[in-house]
């Protein structure tokens, strides 16, 4: 959520972001201006009347003291008009703070001045690549052929239980699923992130917390009887371990990872993007993210894109990092990369992580904070990436790695998958 003080200083800056954003409800900024204003000179009216009370209350102290008790009751009865007059103040004032708060939570995380121009995922702009494209058989497979062929997924066995998206994963497609969890813990946690296992669903707080309400509402899957969410990363319970929390500085950064199973409705989605393991209700996700201070977000986000491209290095795919436009960006992020692989068979590429900065977006809604040296509290930045999700990382392994006599896995995967090859 955008700090008040932001609109107070500078709504410019505010209208330029939100440009970038490609924003269309600006008329939002003029609103919560307004109310901002009159708000606070009812503050104001309301602090004289409290400082009135005040002393009249010790004023009532100083007659009865006296003997004077008729101008005593006098000034109780002043006092207690006051306090009404107080009372119907506050509640003015509640209904403008809870009015203005509905308008700010509408407006996304501006955007950082790197971040380029542009609407669509086209406008995007690569930043680097690495890796090489595998030379394949001649009768190349795609992913769900290859699952079939080897008996590694059953999509219709869990449209069967479930629906569609919901795939079941079955011996050695079980086996490497286990695998890259465990790699990937293992990768995260030597790099000096604290592992973690969370609540896979969280209340209305958390989803708030992070910015999935009330943007995001429509995309999570909601358990109606308990108010509560499934999760659709592990971004959201992680960040919430720091909600309504004060970190002693010393102890920053603060470096978090977590597998979990994440679920998205992904409602609207199909065609060729959402086939095989393209695009699911459920998969599985081993997230990273870090709470640091302000000055240090910038240089922390570039750290956590290094360790994900050194995770793609590791099990030897072709990749590219792309730089989010303005259009393409998340609700809550001010900068993203994102990490796409190249799947030789489909002859495309996937997405497989994000890694953003939401610099004080989400930690001033979820009131995540960290006290300097000096003793002043201030937000905290929080970012997050994927490291890596699961579904299409499985399916450019299956399709670059295939052979005419197997599939071969990545040699840093041997250890966890306990053999160098599915066949």
């Amino acid at each position: 959520m955008l700090s008040l003080q932001l609109f107070r200083q500078d709504k410019e800056l505010i209208l330029a972001g939100l440009k970038k954003k490609n924003f269309k409800e600006t008329e939002i900024v003029d609103a919560i201006i307004e109310l901002d204003e009159k708000r606070r000179k009812i503050q104001v009216e309301n602090d004289h009347i409290a400082a009135s009370i005040n002393s009249a209350s010790k004023a009532i102290g100083q007659l009865m003291g006296q003997g004077k008790k008729e101008e005593a009751e006098a000034a109780k009865a002043e006092v207690a008009g006051k306090k009404e007059e107080a009372r119907k103040i506050a509640e003015t004032l509640a209904a403008l703070e809870k009015e203005q708060n509905d308008l700010l939570i509408r407006l996304p995380n501006l955007p950082h001045h790197s971040v380029p121009a542009g609407k669509t995922p086209e406008e995007n702009e690569v930043v680097r690549t690495g890796g090489a494209r595998p030379a394949l058989p001649g009768e190349k497979l795609a992913h769900w052929d290859i699952t079939s062929g080897y008996k590694l997924i059953d999509f219709e066995l869990g449209n069967k239980i479930t629906g569609s998206g919901f795939p079941v994963y079955t011996g050695q497609g079980a086996r490497l699923q286990r695998a890259l969890i465990a790699y990937f813990l293992d990768y995260n946690t030597a790099a000096g992130y604290h592992e973690v296992y969370p609540p896979f669903m969280v209340n209305e707080a958390s989803a708030y917390g992070t910015g999935q309400l009330p943007d995001k509402e429509g995309q999570m899957y909601h358990v109606t009887a308990d108010n509560f969410y499934l999760i659709p990363t592990a971004e959201v319970p992680v960040t919430n371990i720091l909600r309504d929390t004060i970190t002693p500085e010393s102890e920053l950064p603060i470096r978090m990872t977590a597998y979990t199973p994440c679920f998205r409705r992904e409602a609207g989605s199909y065609g060729k993007d959402v086939r095989g393991l393209n695009r699911l209700h459920q998969f599985d996700k081993v997230e990273i993210v870090q709470f640091t201070h302000p000055d240090k977000s910038y240089e922390t986000l570039e750290e956590m894109v290094l360790h994900v491209e050194k995770l793609l290095q590791n099990l030897g795919l072709e990749y590219r990092i792309l730089r989010l436009c303005g259009g393409d960006m998340s609700f809550t992020s001010a900068l993203t990369y994102d990490f796409e692989v190249y799947s030789a068979a489909q002859e495309r590429w996937l997405e497989v992580s994000s890694v953003s900065n939401f610099e004080n977006f989400q930690t001033n809604r979820c009131k995540a904070r960290f006290k300097n040296a000096e003793g002043k509290t201030q937000l905290l930045h929080s970012l997050n990436g994927s490291s890596l999700a699961l579904p299409r990382i499985m399916a450019c392994l299956l399709e670059n790695f295939q052979t005419s006599d197997g599939v071969n896995i990545p040699e840093v995967l041997v250890p966890y998958f306990g053999k160098n090859v599915i066949n």
